[in-house]
């Protein structure tokens, strides 16, 4: 029985490893874990979010700078990336209130092509690599209500199938050894066999902090340093307490999306970079568990 004539529900079992009865046997029990429409936005929204992180730092290297409230307080930011002599050589730097960290080589002044040069984050980071807001804007916005259309995508089909239901909202049981299962990631175990079929209450717990509260506030902030959605919808302002609060948000959550990234591609690799990935291109799942066959 081929996998497209299988029942989603039900698990492929083959044991093409076979090995000599009385010795340990390793069974390739697949499930599908991921549907088609969950695949299909995953990618887009992995595409979207790399090219809206790298012009988004096009953008911010034009005003290297956080601030809070309505204005900007050009002489003194809360939080800049700079760069400045000391000692007779150019050093770059990140300030957060009177506190300084010295940069120099990543962000405030890095090589282009070549020669040292003062720009709060490096051209390998940002898009395009040379100094060009213009073009940055372009992109991020394109980009932008891309990942918004995906995100509508996902959400309706999610609401309409209970995905969100099923998938991001841990179960009784779930809960009661949530402890058991915080341990367990800390030492790098991860669910086996039947347990694997779904989400951990982890996993559960984490995507619907990101799905729905960490994502979403991005949107609305970048929303919100819009004229023309100002114009529209003048209730954002008042919400976030001026554009610059906004701004500040908004480069905070990103920077929030961007730790989520790094932490569940160390887990993705951690836990078997090629069973997650098959997961994702094809949605089967190996859940298959070493077994002794006896003759």
């Amino acid at each position: 029985m081929s996998l497209a004539e299988t029942n989603l529900d039900d698990p492929v079992v083959s044991n093409d490893d076979a090995v000599p009865k009385g010795k340990e046997q390793r069974l390739v029990t697949l499930v599908k874990r991921h549907s088609v429409v969950v695949r299909v936005t995953h990618w887009v929204t992995v595409l979207c979010l790399t090219m809206l992180l790298m012009s988004g730092l096009q953008i911010f290297n034009a005003r290297p700078q956080l601030d809070f409230g309505i204005k900007t307080d050009f002489d003194h930011p809360p939080v800049a990336i700079d760069s400045d002599k000391v000692d007779g050589k150019a050093r770059g730097y990140v300030r957060i209130g009177d506190h300084r960290l010295d940069t120099t080589g990543v962000l405030g002044l890095s090589n282009f092509e070549g020669r040292p040069t003062e720009r709060a984050f490096p051209s390998w980071a940002t898009l395009p690599g040379e100094q060009d807001l213009g073009t940055g804007r372009a992109i991020h916005f394109v980009f932008a209500w891309l990942f918004v259309a995906n995100g509508l995508v996902y959400l309706l089909w999610g609401f309409a199938t209970r995905h969100f239901r099923r998938d991001f909202l841990p179960s009784r049981t779930q809960w009661r050894h949530i402890g058991g299962e915080i341990l367990d990631h800390a030492r790098l175990r991860f669910p086996k066999g039947e347990q694997a079929r779904q989400y951990n209450a982890i996993q559960k717990i984490t995507y619907f902090a990101v799905a729905f509260g960490l994502l979403p506030l991005l949107v609305v902030a970048g929303w919100t340093m819009s004229p023309g959605l100002d114009a529209a919808f003048p209730f954002l302002l008042h919400v976030f307490g001026g554009r610059q609060t906004a701004r500040s948000v908004h480069f905070l959550a990103a920077f929030g999306v961007v730790l989520f990234v790094v932490v569940h591609v160390a887990l993705v690799l951690l836990s078997g970079l090629f069973n997650n990935m098959r997961s994702m291109v094809t949605g089967w799942y190996d859940v298959g568990q070493e077994r002794d066959i006896h003759g």
